[in-house]
């Protein structure tokens, strides 16, 4: 009997706590990822909604859409931030290089060298994240916002089905994955590879039945679809991309929010940001574990033979800087970031080992 008053009693606390807060919210943003809760984008959103939810003291109301619910690809999610039906989403290079097109900046390859260099980089307020900012509120007419660049699934390297990939020379004839843009495309050429757009749910099956041979992955998004099913046997940790997850918000939706409300937000994309920033290193320890139980092949180029996988791919950066609308510009900013975070990460590490 006591048991069943205190069910009740608890139901009706939590009803009416719920009540309270529904009641108490005076902004809701809407936000999504077109992905699942096994990635890093959901990992973000759950940190997000929590911060920004308590900080805001249950002014703010985060709604959570995970998958296509609410759109189902790059162009028409964006699109959505743009009209206002969607308030946040999270695109990653390829899918918002449509409308977009400098923030390819990011796939540009064996620019950054590990992730002490890519965080520094991608943290809000530096030069480079200032310039992204800039030049996206400027493309889209005042309507989106950056508000922060995270990471969703580690580093992008080169996987195959046929061979051990340890020089440019090994990439020759082989036909890799990519997505339907510009600059993947003329990075996998350079490379002496075949590049062949491919719809990423329609992948595994391309793989068996040899269609494509290869992709630019990180390895927890080969394990999560089962790739080494299919017949990817070999991965090639080059690192040649981070991959930078840019999340986009409406920006009527936030400038419309008084003062202390923006601030809890913008500090929500920061908890935001860190989240995603470590969650892939955590996940990559049993996915790669997980691949080579597997029989997989795990090659670590030497440094001789990535500085020629570098030197192949620089063509990449000249097309990139006359080809892309803002190229120069963001390349140069990027290339800027590195050089300032490396040098100011090398005196903190000398400290360090004082």
């Amino acid at each position: 009997m006591l048991k069943t008053m205190l069910k009740t009693v608890t139901a009706a606390a939590m009803l009416a706590g719920s009540a309270i807060a529904v009641q108490a919210a005076e902004y809701t943003i809407r936000a999504t990822a077109n992905s699942n809760e096994n990635d890093e984008d959901y990992d973000g959103l759950v940190v997000f909604k929590n911060f920004v939810e308590q900080a805001s003291n249950g002014a703010i109301e985060v709604e959570m859409f995970i998958g296509t619910q609410l759109c189902s690809n790059g162009a028409e999610c964006l699109q959505g931030v743009a009209d206002g039906s969607i308030d946040v989403y999270i695109s990653t290079s390829g899918g918002a290089s449509g409308i977009f097109p400098f923030v390819q900046v990011l796939d540009l390859p064996y620019l950054m060298a590990d992730d002490r260099v890519a965080e520094t980089v991608l943290e809000n307020g530096s030069s480079f994240v200032q310039k992204m900012q800039e030049m996206t509120l400027d493309a889209s007419g005042g309507a989106i916002r950056l508000m922060t660049i995270g990471n969703t699934g580690g580093w992008r390297n080169f996987a195959n089905t046929e061979r051990r990939v340890a020089s440019p020379a090994d990439m020759e004839g082989l036909k890799i994955r990519t997505v339907v843009a510009d600059l993947p495309q003329e990075l996998v050429k350079a490379l002496g590879a075949s590049p062949t757009p491919i719809p990423w749910p329609e992948l595994f099956t391309s793989f068996q039945t040899g269609v494509v041979e290869g992709s630019k992955n990180g390895i927890t998004d080969i394990m999560n679809m089962k790739f080494p099913d299919a017949g990817l046997k070999y991965v090639t940790l080059d690192g040649h991309a981070y991959m930078g997850a840019l999340w986009f918000m409406n920006n009527e939706k936030f400038m419309a929010m008084p003062e202390d409300m923006r601030r809890v937000v913008v500090d929500g994309f920061y908890q935001l940001q860190q989240a995603t920033f470590a969650s892939p290193k955590r996940k990559s320890i049993a996915a790669y574990e997980e691949f080579a139980a597997a029989g997989g092949d795990l090659y670590v180029p030497t440094p001789e033979e990535k500085a020629a996988f570098k030197e192949a791919a620089a063509p990449v950066y000249d097309w990139f800087k006359s080809s892309v609308d803002g190229g120069g510009e963001i390349f140069d900013a990027l290339t800027a970031a590195v050089a300032d975070a490396e040098q100011e990460i090398d005196a903190a590490r000398q400290a360090d080992m004082k």
